[in-house]
């Protein structure tokens, strides 16, 4: 007996699979296949990551020592006992330009001009900064930068410290640099812009409208590159001698003789390129005036990196020289 039709499946349904988990026979998969579904992990992989912060690199070994050198001579030298008097240098012609404008302020009729004070500047920039008061101040910061720390008997802390002396000597120097460009480039700055203070708004007008913000700006150059120059020589005089006194006499003297020199003998000196860079050239008075020898201006481009270039080389020597530097407090 035959079975019942309605028993058979029809042609176009799929044979149900025999037994249970039976996969399905190849023939009767469907024609359009549906791709698989994505894991969550592929589409995490392809979604945007957050970018990772990079942590800041922490400054290189040299960098560190010479920063702690820098933070310890700063507080030494800013109050040093022994430096008081260099305060008084920085400070006078401040005190004198402050007393000129308070005397002029007072006074009625009879003004000089605005032309006399800019010579009278640069008389006492020419006459005091240059010649005595950078010269002593730098001689008094960079000079006792070893020297004070051998007669406190202190140096050998330094030493005794895992840290190379070329780094300490570095150190030293940009600490003695900062105090000398805040002390000097300060003063001359006050100094300038006190002594035509008297003029009001002339002045002012001629600061900001005019060349005095020129020569402002040249006579605080020439001031830091007296401070890098002069310290690099003193940081050096006071490794090398036990009284930096005795070479700083034969670094002064060889300074002021030098309009009397012949050209070849002036560019051995600081001042030589110094004064030619100041923006208002001052006179020398009779007799001394028959007895100076001119010479070519060194123009900019090659005065200022020269003195860079003469600054680094006494430092590379005295960092050289630090290696094998000992210490005898006995002495």
């Amino acid at each position: 007996m035959n079975p019942s039709p309605t028993n058979q499946p029809g042609p176009t349904e799929p044979i149900a699979a025999q037994g249970s988990g039976a996969p399905a026979p190849a023939s009767a998969a469907s024609p359009n296949p549906q791709p698989p579904a994505p894991s969550p992990a592929s589409v995490a992989s392809l979604s945007p990551q957050p970018r990772e912060r990079s942590e800041p690199r922490p400054p290189a070994p040299w960098a560190r020592q010479i920063g702690a050198v820098l933070r310890l001579e700063l507080k030494k030298t800013f109050l040093s006992k022994r430096g008081w008097w260099i305060y008084f240098l920085a400070l006078g012609p401040v005190v004198l330009t402050l007393i000129h404008w308070l005397f002029e302020a007072r006074r009625s009729g009879g003004r000089h001009s605005m032309g006399e004070d800019s010579l009278i500047f640069a008389g006492l920039f020419m006459f005091y900064y240059l010649r005595a008061g950078l010269f002593f101040g730098c001689m008094g910061i960079f000079s006792n930068l070893f020297r004070g720390e051998m007669l406190e008997k202190t140096l050998h802390y330094y030493f005794l410290t895992p840290m190379r002396r070329e780094m300490l000597v570095a150190g030293k120097y940009l600490a003695g640099l900062a105090v000398a460009l805040v002390l000097f480039v300060g003063s001359a700055t006050l100094s300038f812009v006190l002594i035509g203070k008297h003029f009001g708004a002339a002045w002012t007008d001629y600061l900001l409208h005019g060349p005095g913000l020129n020569q402002l700006g040249a006579y605080a150059l020439v001031a830091a590159l007296a401070c890098i120059g002069y310290g690099a020589v003193f940081l050096m005089c006071g490794l090398f001698f036990k009284n930096p006194m005795i070479p700083a006499a034969v670094v002064w003297v060889w300074e002021n003789i030098n309009p009397f020199l012949p050209a070849v003998l002036k560019k051995i000196s600081v001042i030589f390129y110094l004064k030619n860079l100041c923006p208002v050239e001052v006179p020398v008075p009779p007799p001394f005036n028959v007895m100076v020898i001119d010479a070519d201006p060194t123009p900019f481009w090659v005065a200022v990196p020269g003195l860079l270039a003469v600054a680094l080389i006494f430092l590379i020597y005295a960092g050289i020289s630090a290696r094998n530097a000992e210490i005898n407090y006995g002495e």
